[in-house]
């Protein structure tokens, strides 16, 4: 399994408005369209996580190709009053706002 986590601001007041776009956008087709098995939200003292758990490492490709979908283009519009960049000057794109991942253990 590959993960992605989006590290972003966000008013812990709003969670609930956060929670019910995705939770609208992950009954359609699209979560398995970018190979999303398992989404999680997070918030901490205004900070916001967004966890995605993809069956593959080409998750990020994945969601590259899906960039072009209408769906895709609403919730990032639909997000945007409520979601802020971490560093405003050096985000261009979610890819910017990932967190690196520097140790993992897994019971197998």
């Amino acid at each position: 399994m590959f993960s992605t986590l989006i590290v972003a601001r966000m008013e812990p007041a709003l969670a609930g408005d956060v929670a019910g776009l995705f939770g609208e956008f992950d009954t359609t087709e699209m979560p398995h369209l970018m190979g999303t098995r398992r989404r999680q939200l997070f918030h901490y003292h205004g900070l916001y996580f967004h966890l995605q758990d993809f069956d593959s490492d080409n998750g990020g490709a994945r969601i590259e190709d899906a960039k072009a979908d209408p769906r895709f283009v609403k919730i990032s519009e639909d997000l945007e009053p409520f979601i802020d960049a971490y560093d405003p000057q050096t985000w261009r794109s979610p890819a910017d706002a990932m967190a690196r991942r520097f140790y993992t253990w897994s019971a197998q």
